[in-house]
């Protein structure tokens, strides 16, 4: 027993379980601007689904992404093997068995499915594709240099999921602009990780707009996406009906989006880690934290 449990507690530092808060905020405000069209004893206290709605869309959040992360790890292996920068991963270095692993991903799968099916049909029926969406992203950088937006596109799924959640259906822009702004925005920080693994592309035959490009035009690139994820925020924030508050979650992930690009140059990468992990998990966090407030003060309004 001790064995599986350090081999799980492994795996969960392998996927980097912690990162999860990059995604699950935005799934979080998803479903909380759902409520507004939702009958007021369907929720609690007018601003949040009901703690069986929340539970299972954590459920799913946590399912889905921790399935990606150890079939990513699984599908890339041989690669990270190779690579002097991911030696150390936990199953090039031995640390872990696939076998084990392959039973992870089994039971993440399991999580997910079912947490879908707690939640309502819709979003039963959409569960395959979604989980064929973020399974599949693991081999899209062996044949193409727009991996990016695939992956920009399998986390701007959580918030219009969200969404499909609570209410069942989407019929509204809302969700839909909050997705475009999430997939912009992951595109936009993937390009720039990807700057730091271009000579090992190169060599292994992995495709990057940083391995296309270079370092110096893949930074031009995710400057560009940045741009549009903002302006899809404007959009977003337009089509919600936001106030104050919402937008000053806008105008500081903004700045932050600014700073992120302040600190990565085409010659120095060195902190490219910050700009990444520190800078991405405040975007998410602030833009839940200040549209939330602001749907809470319009609530006691």
């Amino acid at each position: 027993m001790s064995s599986v449990i350090r081999s799980l507690g492994t795996t969960l530092e392998m996927i980097k379980i912690e990162h999860t808060l990059f995604a699950l905020p935005f799934a979080f405000l998803g479903a909380v601007l759902a409520v507004r069209e939702v009958p007021a004893d369907q929720t609690l206290w007018g601003v949040l689904p009901s703690a069986w709605t929340i539970l299972w869309i954590i459920g799913a959040m946590v399912g889905a992404r921790s399935a990606a992360m150890a079939f990513n790890r699984l599908a890339d292996k041989d690669y990270d093997g190779a690579n002097p920068r991911t030696k150390i991963r936990a199953l090039p270095a031995g640390l872990l068995s696939s076998k084990f692993v392959w039973g992870f991903v089994a039971v993440s799968i399991a999580l997910f499915f079912l947490s879908a099916a707690m939640l309502n049909r819709m979003t039963l029926i959409l569960s395959p594709l979604a989980l064929g969406s973020v399974l599949f992203y693991s081999y899209t950088k062996r044949f193409t240099s727009l991996s990016h937006l695939v992956l920009g596109w399998c986390l701007c799924i959580a918030p219009t999921g969200a969404w499909i959640a609570v209410r069942g259906a989407i019929g509204s822009p809302v969700p839909l602009l909050l997705s475009l702004s999430v997939m912009l925005w992951t595109a936009g920080f993937d390009v720039i990780y990807a700057c730091q693994d271009v000579d090992f592309d190169r060599k292994a035959g992995l495709h990057s707009i940083p391995q296309k490009l270079g370092v110096a035009g893949g930074l031009w690139v995710a400057r560009g996406l940045h741009v549009l994820m903002f302006a899809a925020l404007l959009g977003f924030f337009y089509y919600a009906r936001l106030g104050l508050i919402g937008m000053l979650g806008v105008a500081v992930t903004g700045l932050l989006l600014i700073y992120q690009h302040s600190i990565v140059k085409k010659d120095d990468l060195s902190r490219l880690n910050a700009a990444f992990f520190t800078t991405n998990a405040f975007v998410s966090v602030i833009l839940f934290a200040s549209i939330f407030g602001d749907l809470l003060l319009k609530q006691k309004l």
